[in-house]
């Protein structure tokens, strides 16, 4: 895999250009971004001032406005945003051989169809080989070449192994399972308790609130996930408890940040208006809470998130009718 490709301009994925950069020396990444500016910067300077300020990045990643420049690609990593990945591919894969594998990175549920995006994958581009990047990872840290872990999902091995080859590094450790509908729960799901762990720090509720946050949402994400056939042990890796163990103890996570503002009086529409990078976890919680109540499990965390950034209650609401549940078995 000596030609990688990356779709999506935003900051994991000009982290991930540069991880496949440093892997293989001389490598030439390609990376396809929506936004000129991006095209321009990366290309001119060797830097995403919009998305990720301040990080120099190598020479031999260049950037394209045109997906038709992916088709020579060996590998192509998909990082758009999730609600656009069916979009954004179903473009793409017209220029694509089918033989080429596609590795998703982007964490959500589809809203409307209530698919994982490597469901959307395999309708937008039938054919393709399919695998799944997902773990504790900020952008900022993997693009600096901070030590980093990850699972990579591939029910291939042969093919799995192939792109350890590809993008592994030192201190990128990609380790392998074949449980691509573990891997992509626990990503999608832990943004939307990152929001709930957010709301609890804006409203002061303290450290002994988030932890009983994160282990709740933890029996959430583990419920769904065993519902859909994923495996226990995926939860209880890195891309399920160790990425919500991240996204929901750090200010760095755009959507645990997201839901301070919240919590501190601000409404949705004025904190996405100040920024330019998306919170996966606001349209994944709606395509979660329809999925959970389509599967009969219960995820009271996720269902009061979406009830918030719907406005269809008001924090104090949520958090009351969260407080006024009834006691019941912690594993029930």
């Amino acid at each position: 895999m000596d030609k990688i490709g990356v779709v999506g301009g935003g900051a994991w994925g000009t982290a991930l250009a540069a991880v496949a950069a440093r892997a293989n020396a001389g490598r030439r990444v390609r990376l396809w971004a929506l936004e000129r500016e991006v095209v321009d910067g990366i290309n001119r300077t060797h830097e995403n001032t919009p998305f990720l300020p301040g990080i120099a990045l190598d020479p031999m990643i260049e950037a394209t406005a045109s997906l038709k420049d992916l088709a020579d690609r060996d590998a192509i990593l998909l990082v758009p945003p999730a609600q656009h990945l069916r979009k954004v591919l179903g473009d793409l894969a017209p220029h694509l051989d089918p033989k080429i594998p596609l590795l998703i990175c982007c964490k959500g549920i589809e809203q409307g169809s209530m698919k994982l995006m490597g469901e959307v994958a395999a309708e937008a581009a039938p054919g393709h080989p399919l695998a799944v990047l997902s773990g504790p990872s900020f952008a900022a840290d993997v693009a600096k070449g901070l030590p980093t872990a990850v699972t990579l999902a591939c029910e291939d091995a042969n093919l799995g192994e192939a792109l350890v080859d590809a993008i592994g590094l030192s201190t990128f450790r990609p380790y392998l399972s074949s449980d691509l509908t573990g891997a992509e729960i626990g990503g999608a799901v832990k943004n939307v308790i990152a929001i709930a762990c957010g709301i609890a720090e804006g409203c002061k509720f303290g450290e002994s609130a988030r932890a009983a946050l994160t282990a709740r949402g933890f029996a959430e994400i583990t419920r769904l996930g065993e519902a859909l056939g994923a495996k226990r042990e995926t939860m209880t890796g890195l891309s399920g408890l160790g990425d919500l163990i991240l996204t929901c103890n750090s200010m760095q996570s755009r959507n645990m940040s997201l839901g301070v503002a919240l919590g501190e009086g601000r409404t949705l529409k004025e904190v996405m208006a100040s920024r330019t990078s998306v919170a996966e976890g606001v349209p994944t919680s709606s395509a979660v809470v329809e999925l959970a109540r389509s599967k009969g499990i219960e995820m009271p965390i996720a269902e009061a998130v979406n009830s918030i950034v719907t406005e269809e209650k008001t924090v104090s609401r949520a958090i009351l009718d969260i407080l006024s549940r009834p006691f019941t078995s912690e594993h029930e």
